[in-house]
């Protein structure tokens, strides 16, 4: 893994970098060859696509350009057993790969190559099982697909909180929901992994067939094999209550206490909010967006009156679907643009930690007006101290659970390449800043709290996100995939 100094030294290597060292290996045939070859190999419940062909644009699209590449061709899978043969083809051919699942990674190369890129998406199944109350969940899907399925079934799962997000890069890094205070991450409640091994073997994967690699799939992300399915616990789901409240930036003060008073006081675990300082160039000014949620049609009297009786310049609360919901948020305000994520724990949401994160938002808005900025965002989301303790075994992420740490996330968009360098840059000193500021006002946890791989920047250290987890999640990589052969995918990789 780079160092920052060197990613931001050359943003141009940006897809490189992520696929690791594999790709220095000389190759024995041309990527046009290999497609070829998996073309030849694959069974008809597989398709292999080349530019010129719409389901090939649909492949390498993501949610974000920045992080879509031109593949040299698009392999949809359609089955485990096709993917086992993929992937010998890959590894014996040494030829650089990306695996896509919904597509909404912010980072070059994570989800995208220039080589081969294989798409998940034709694993698309869900199906639901009363006696176990479980539902074994596609790949290849989005959770707007997962929760429009379960909807008329009266359960839901522990997954995404806006549009668009995809299942696999969701869970397989951690998954914080709506549902987390109530129930843990989404790698908390995953009961089994439907795994193609890259030595082609298809396995599944349950606490007691393989306790390690149960364990490193829980947030280790693409770094042992490829998941094709997914069984997750199901929850009995009715209509919820929420939505989204946009205020001026004249309200901070007030949405600065009612947040503070939710965390401090709030100890009901159906309730959730996300709070978005947004500085939006065409009004040149801090919007802030309120995601409110209570997980039934109506939340007990008090829980959100603060946030109701700030002046709005729109509001969306009601009584509603799950799904309608999730679809509600802004998230896809940026779609078809650059962006970039980073991350940031916080072990609490001060007053202190509200004015930087506002100051930050208006200084990196008017910082970067000329440019092609579309959107600066800090996004606060408050949990419960007790989210942790759902689960008793370890995950490879998160690596430490007696800590009460909160994700929070900055989210950049903009419009020109040419300014790639500059939004990361200011990403990653706009984050260190608040982690300073929080340190400074005494949340000295922080040095031991760790990033969330799905926010995390690229060139993040390996330990800044899995801490003590590391050396295990080497070995076990050892032994999963002893000749690297997800080395030449993107990804962090161990």
């Amino acid at each position: 893994m780079l160092s920052r100094r060197a990613v931001l030294a050359c943003v141009a290597c940006l897809p490189l970098v992520a696929l690791g060292s594999s790709i220095l290996e000389e190759r024995k045939i041309t990527p046009q060859a290999v497609c070829a070859q998996i073309a030849d190999a694959i069974s008809s419940a597989s398709e292999v696509f080349y530019p010129g062909s719409p389901l090939y644009e649909k492949g390498i699209s993501h949610y974000a350009i920045f992080s879509t590449q031109r593949s040299i061709c698009v392999v949809e899978a359609g089955s485990p057993a096709d993917v086992g043969k993929i992937l010998g083809i890959l590894g014996t051919t040494r030829t650089p790969f990306a695996v896509k699942g919904g597509g909404h990674a912010t980072s070059p190369g994570f989800s995208s190559t220039p080589d081969i890129h294989i798409s998940m998406y034709r694993f698309s199944e869900i199906e639901y099982n009363a006696t176990s109350q479980t539902a074994d969940i596609g790949a290849g899907l989005i959770w707007d697909d997962v929760y429009a399925a379960l909807e008329p079934l009266g359960v839901n799962v522990v997954g995404g909180r806006v549009t668009g997000i995809g299942v696999a890069g969701f869970t397989l890094g951690g998954g914080y929901s709506w549902k987390t205070n109530q129930y843990g991450l989404a790698v908390d409640n995953v009961v089994a992994f439907e795994l193609v091994q890259p030595s082609g073997h298809v396995v599944t994967v349950t606490k007691q067939s393989d306790p390690e690699l149960f364990f490193g799939l829980k947030g280790g992300q693409n770094n042992f094999g490829i998941v094709t399915k997914f069984t997750l616990k199901t929850f009995p789901q009715t209509q919820v209550w929420g939505g989204t409240i946009n205020c001026l930036g004249s309200t901070l003060p007030e949405i600065r206490a009612a947040t503070v008073a939710f965390q401090t006081s709030v100890t009901d675990p159906k309730a959730a909010i996300v709070i978005a300082y947004n500085y939006v160039p065409a009004v040149h000014q801090v919007i802030v967006i309120q995601l409110l949620f209570y997980d039934a049609p109506t939340p007990p009297p008090g829980i959100f009156d603060a946030f109701l009786a700030i002046p709005s310049i729109q509001s969306d609360i009601s009584t509603r679907s799950f799904l309608s919901l999730v679809q509600s948020s802004p998230s896809n305000m940026t779609a078809g643009t650059r962006a970039i994520y980073e991350g940031f724990p916080i072990l609490s949401f001060t007053p202190t930690i509200s004015d930087v994160l506002a100051n930050e938002s208006m200084f990196w808005g008017a910082a970067f007006s000329d440019k092609s900025e579309n959107l600066i965002s800090y996004e606060i989301e408050i949990f419960l101290p007790s989210i942790y303790s759902h689960n008793h075994d370890k995950t490879a992420f998160p690596p430490v659970r007696n800590i009460p740490f909160q994700p929070f996330n900055i989210a950049y968009g903009w419009n020109s390449s040419e300014f790639d360098a500059d939004f990361h840059k200011a990403a990653v000193d706009s984050a260190a800043h608040i982690r300073k500021a929080a340190l400074a006002e005494g949340q000295t946890q922080l040095v031991h709290a760790p990033n969330y791989p799905n926010y995390a920047i690229i060139g993040t250290p390996l330990a800044d996100m899995y801490g003590g987890n590391l050396p295990a999640l080497h070995a076990l990589k050892a032994r999963v995939d002893p000749t690297n052969i997800m080395g030449l995918a993107g990804g962090w990789k161990f």
